[in-house]
């Protein structure tokens, strides 16, 4: 997403790259810091022996599988509100705006981590039950909004590096709630107070986010023109670019905000269901919809979210003993995700492309998973308890460092690239809408299982997920083109091509001829016959500076 040189679709004045745009997506990227820390601390709080004991989870109390119940209850019904939350971000962000809907999206998140706070031993779990539902809504709708919103306000020279912000800040939150509670073992003394720093910890992002968006965001320019307030969409144009309205580079924005608003009316109808009628009408992009949205399938396939949400479960089968140890080889992780997110966001995803990387990452993550499940079947950690880690185990857990490695490097954010870059403009709210509700409805998915995948299948689970990242090869290979260098107006014709293991090759050929056949002249250069009669041509970016 993000290169380390500035290319420009056409001069640009310097003005534009001001800290007002960076501001914006900082802010709005801040939303990415609440789902990351919310994703991973979770699974390390419910394992406290303090939350344990204070709401009598404890072996002496119940059974193991009554405490997988409760805790796979605890995590998934987050999930199943962001779910939700992400098919209502598309109402909301359509008829309130980008702006209210993150304020929105804001206010009922903490409004959820403020009613998690109530919970206690002799209120029981529902105020976290109801909590957490109300916290995911708000995250749903986030994960929605977020990144149409940064890339609506972006330049396009730092489209890349500003979407980027909203991943970086995913793991940056995730870092911390792998780490909060290891924190508090070592400094804050068993007692209510400290497992409730980490759940009181989630209003943080939350409180930043909410306070943030009335000052330093302004309203997309783009959905304000879609809803007939253009004076009020150049002003902000005007704050967001540090330009005034009569400044060339501002008046050409405007012009082309009008002309593919114009043209998304043309092409998809108004109205609020045109766009879903658009999508689940025509076959060739109800296909490309599935294709996309399948990523989630397999990234969650990879067992991620098996490891965020319940880190202590994953490295107790291996032999990992302590609550400290536990918690702090669970921060090693978060930091190793990190590190390989930024290397993925700077050096790896616009310079090797989508598909190699998801292939390399699929192949490395399977060697590593196959090698753990190895382990396990020989060693039997649960039934063969050690005081240290032998060194089985200790390969063991080095394998498990070099999964996360190429996890991060490849499924980690790249479904999100590829979802927000294959459809066509008229369509994007409503796919980006549906690629996130199939991230979270995954997320469920595996977090309902994973409890019980662990007691009935002991190192199978690692051959599982092994084997779904094998499955996913021929998945990529078959079905998904390659979109690296591919114009956003050229990706009807890279996805009708039928041999989709070439397609970026030949469509890049085909694009050269065409500019060297009329080298300096506009070309039109996509042509959708999908429709029966119906011919659709749209002009290259790239042509419209010459």
């Amino acid at each position: 997403m993000v290169g380390l040189k500035r290319v420009e679709d056409r001069p640009t004045p310097a003005a534009v790259y001001n800290w007002r745009v960076y501001s914006c997506a900082i802010v709005a990227a801040t939303a990415a810091i609440m789902i990351g820390y919310d994703s991973a601390f979770i699974g390390t709080s419910i394992a406290l022996p303090s939350f344990k004991e204070e709401f009598r989870l404890t072996n002496a109390t119940i059974t193991n599988a009554q405490f997988s119940f409760i805790s796979t209850n605890i995590v998934s019904t987050y999930q199943a509100g962001c779910f939700f939350g992400a098919l209502i971000g598309y109402p909301v962000g359509q008829l309130l705006g980008r702006k209210n809907g993150l304020l929105s999206s804001a206010l009922i998140f903490c409004l959820g981590a403020g009613i998690m706070l109530a919970a206690n031993g002799s209120r029981g779990l529902g105020p976290i039950y109801g909590g957490r539902i109300l916290a995911g809504v708000g995250i749903g709708a986030a994960s929605n909004l977020t990144p149409l919103y940064i890339s609506e306000i972006s330049p396009p020279a730092i489209r890349g590096q500003l979407v980027g912000m909203y991943e970086i800040g995913w793991q940056i939150g995730g870092l911390v709630g792998f780490w909060i509670n290891y924190g508090v073992t070592k400094h804050i003394p068993k007692g209510h107070v400290q497992w409730l720093i980490p759940f009181a910890v989630q209003l943080i992002p939350g409180g930043i986010f909410a306070l943030g968006i009335p000052y330093f965001i302004k309203e997309s320019p783009r959905w304000l023109i879609t809803r007939g307030r253009r004076e009020e969409a150049i002003k902000n144009l005007c704050i967001i670019r540090g330009l005034s309205a009569d400044d060339a580079y501002l008046i050409e924005e405007i012009n082309a905000i009008d002309i593919q608003v114009e043209h998304d009316r043309t092409a998809v109808g108004e109205g609020f269901w045109a766009p879903f009628k658009q999508v689940f009408g025509r076959w060739h992009l109800f296909k490309r919809l599935l294709i996309c949205t399948s990523l989630f399938m397999w990234q969650n396939g990879t067992g991620i979210n098996a490891i965020n949400y319940y880190s202590p479960t994953i490295f107790k089968s291996i032999g990992i003993t302590g609550t400290n140890t536990s918690l702090f080889t669970t921060g090693i992780f978060g930091v190793i995700k990190t590190i390989g997110a930024l290397i993925w966001c700077f050096l790896i995803i616009d310079h090797f492309g989508r598909r190699g990387i998801l292939l390399v990452g699929s192949v490395g993550g399977a060697i590593g998973m196959y090698v753990i499940a190895g382990y396990i079947k020989i060693a039997d950690p649960a039934n063969n308890p050690t005081t240290t880690l032998p060194p089985g185990g200790i390969m063991a857990m080095a394998f498990f460092y070099v999964w996360t490695i190429f996890y991060a490097i490849s499924w980690n954010g790249t479904p999100w690239v590829v979802c927000s870059e294959v459809f066509p403009g008229g369509v994007r709210t409503v796919t980006q809408m549906l690629a996130a509700a199939s991230n979270w409805l995954w997320n469920f998915v595996i977090s309902r299982a994973t409890p019980y995948m662990f007691s009935s299948m002991g190192y199978g689970v690692y051959l599982f997920f092994a084997s779904m990242m094998v499955l996913s090869i021929p998945f990529v290979v078959f079905l998904l083109p390659e979109t690296k260098n591919i114009p956003l107006e050229e990706m009807d014709r890279l996805w009708n091509e039928s041999n989709t293991w070439n397609a970026n090759k030949i469509v890049m050929r085909e694009l050269q001829r065409e500019h060297e056949a009329v080298p300096g002249a506009p070309r039109y250069l996509h042509q959708d016959k999908s429709a029966g009669d119906e011919e659709r041509f749209e002009r290259s970016s790239s042509e419209i500076k010459a």
